[in-house]
């Protein structure tokens, strides 16, 4: 009787696995269809044809999941109890993964809309944001309740198809009155049940060696259907994985047993001694401008640089950082990269002038025990500065206030800190920070560095478009038709011309009053917003960084040169610190030799731009170029850069 029991409860048991494997399955063309805008022209049938196949042995996993729950949980309790109500543990387990499959999918259309991406570590990095403004964003930009809903419905659908499935009959065990065939039978079962389950645990094989998982399934010549081969609970799987990696330091470029060898590196060869940040020393060649009073680091809220290609010079999202561009006292760089993929990473970056190896520095515990030698606060004092961090938004989003308090500025302010009219869950429309930043400099007369980041080009897109005077319909005429209509589209558009506007209006204002002020213009990071649903590596990631004011000339930073956020702070020293004054960076200056800038995902030369953790890359400007040579050189940089920001975040300044 308990081997009947036994038997047919496997059987249910593998009722819930198909269920799942192929709602997966379902879920997975659904995501397809809907979305195969991102599917590139050069795919073919035999991409669609790797795609289902890799999938459903992918979707072997995940469903196996289930099925493990349910042995364990209902099956194995039933029998060693003998308590049929063990059953309904089935039957919620079931539900649950239904309920969880429904809702991750309607999130997908979201997440991959704004990145581009499957589910990954992002997901993770959401837990130190501003829970409150991330949940009242997703309810005005991605329509949260109608997702909601339609998560709802399909799971009422599918849970009540999987009763139904629960309640068809089973094969019905065909016992033997002779011993040994019966206990045959019920060893093959078990063999088979075992072999079964080794099979799905490793995606459609027998082994580890030759098993399918998120590091190895890029299958198709195309992006989009490469990512769709991990169904959602595997992608989330994968995000969680690279998340623990990097925590522990288990992250490409970072080698921690080296840490020495890439201290000495940093120290033109000469042996580290005791304390890292030693080994980071840096002295001045002198200043190229005249010290200027006040500088500005204005950081726009995802201002990516594609507008500024020739191909979008019609649209005129950018008119002003255009103009000032184009005057003799400007010059910038077009081959830089945010330090990371989130505003966050951007700021430590600026801050703590160190690389971004998504551990963010500022919630870390030696971010607060020690200030960064190579931050930006510490050394403009050296050079008789004020340091003023500005922001849009709330003190308290990602610790912002406590991180630069912590790291020596002088002052931080937020919107909590000035009247604002407009805004919405993030903080204050841009121009009310900008008015409040130049009341505060018309009061005070002393040296002053500011860094001030922007916050409105940021779901849910709220400010005011039409009262600014954007030109709405003279630019969607001149969007391709099938843009047109695309309401979401210009309203982000419109944003993007909002930021370049009040950054304009705030630098010429400023410049007026006074002339001899230094600007310094970037982006947060980009990846946000672009016309073309699959741009290239360079439209999708890179950002401006523009250098305008008294001083400033055409060719003064270097030729063939590339770079990050990090190369902000050694740039601004170099540009204005006396001969010999002593400073510290775990990078060059762009008025130097600064031939490699990096992130979390790319990398960047003046000749390329590609992916670390594969092999695309992209020629930059028809560029006659060795691809290896340019992906080493890369490489070099970042697996030392990567390293000594890792420990220096994590382990502090000592090297013992």
């Amino acid at each position: 009787m308990k081997w009947t029991n036994f038997f047919n409860q496997l059987q249910q048991d593998l009722k819930v696995f198909f269920s799942i494997w192929l709602l997966l399955c379902l879920f997975r063309i659904g995501f397809i269809l809907c979305m195969n805008r991102y599917i590139s022209p050069s795919t073919d049938w035999t991409d669609f044809v790797l795609n289902f196949y890799y999938g459903m042995k992918m979707s072997l996993k995940s469903a196996g999941v289930a099925l493990l729950f349910t042995f364990l949980f209902s099956t194995l309790p039933q029998l060693v109890l003998n308590r049929t109500s063990f059953q309904y543990i089935r039957y919620f387990i079931g539900n649950v993964f239904i309920i969880l499959i429904c809702i991750l999918f309607m999130a997908r259309f979201a997440f991959y809309e704004e990145f581009h991406v499957g589910f990954n570590q992002f997901v993770f990095n959401a837990v130190n944001d501003d829970m409150q403004a991330l949940f009242m964003t997703i309810i005005d930009q991605y329509q949260l309740v109608w997702r909601l809903a339609g998560a709802i419905l399909f799971s009422g659908i599918f849970i009540w198809l999987f009763k139904r499935i629960l309640a068809l009959p089973v094969y019905q065990w065909q016992g033997s009155s002779v011993k040994w065939q019966e206990y045959g039978k019920r060893i093959g079962v078990i063999t088979t049940f075992i072999l079964f389950a080794l099979f799905i645990r490793f995606g459609g094989s027998f082994s580890y060696a030759s098993s399918l998982h998120w590091e190895n399934c890029a299958k198709t010549k195309d992006d989009f259907l490469n990512e769709m081969i991990l169904d959602d609970i595997q992608a989330m799987y994968r995000g969680y994985s690279i998340n623990e990696r990097i925590t522990h330091g288990i992250m490409t470029g970072v080698e921690k047993d080296k840490i020495k060898v890439f201290a000495t590196q940093m120290n033109q060869g000469d042996t580290a001694g005791e304390k890292l940040e030693d080994c980071l020393l840096h002295k001045a060649n002198g200043a190229v401008i005249e010290r200027p009073n006040k500088i500005f680091i204005i950081v726009g809220e995802s201002y990516a640089q594609w507008p500024l290609l020739e191909k979008y010079k019609e649209l005129n999202l950018y008119p002003n950082l255009r103009k000032l561009m184009l005057q003799e006292n400007a010059d910038s760089v077009s081959t830089f990269l945010p330090n990371g993929a989130f505003t966050p990473m951007a700021v430590n970056g600026l801050i703590s002038g160190l690389s971004d190896v998504n551990i963010y520095p500022n919630q870390q515990a030696e971010s607060y025990k020690s200030v960064y030698a190579s931050g930006l606060a510490p050394q403009m004092k050296k050079l008789g500065y004020k340091t003023e961090f500005w922001y849009a938004g709330f003190s308290s989003w990602e610790r912002i206030k406590d991180f630069a308090l912590a790291q020596d500025f002088d002052a931080f302010y937020s919107c909590s800190d000035y009247p604002y009219e407009k805004g919405n869950v993030w903080g204050a429309d841009d121009r009310f920070m900008f008015q409040a930043v130049s009341k505060k400099i018309q009061a005070e007369n002393e040296p002053m560095v500011s860094v001030i980041l922007t916050v409105s080009n940021h779901a849910p897109y709220s400010v005011d478009l039409v009262s600014e005077g954007f030109p709405k319909e003279a630019v969607r005429a001149l969007l391709p038709e099938e843009s047109r209509q695309n309401e979401d589209l210009l309203n982000r558009l419109g944003h993007l011309w909002y930021t370049d506007k009040m950054i304009g209006e705030f630098i010429e204002k400023t410049e007026r009053q006074y002339p001899d002020s230094l600007f310094i213009i970037t982006g947060d990071h980009a990846d946000r917003t672009n016309i073309e649903d699959k741009p290239s590596l360079y439209e999708r990631y890179t950002i401006p960084f523009v250098i305008y004011g008294k001083g400033v000339h055409k060719g003064l930073l270097g030729e063939n040169i590339a770079g990050s956020h990090v190369n902000i702070i050694p740039t601004l020293i170099e540009l204005i610190a006396p001969r010999d004054f002593a400073y510290y960076a775990i990078s060059d200056s762009l008025t130097e030799d600064a031939p490699v800038g990096f992130n979390h995902n790319l990398w960047i030369t003046s000749k390329a731009i590609g992916k670390i953790e594969d092999d695309t890359i992209e020629i930059l400007q028809n560029a006659n170029v060795n691809i290896e040579n340019e992906r080493e050189k890369a490489m070099d940089e970042m697996h030392r850069m990567r390293t000594i920001s890792w420990w220096r975040t994590m382990k502090g300044n000592d090297l013992n």
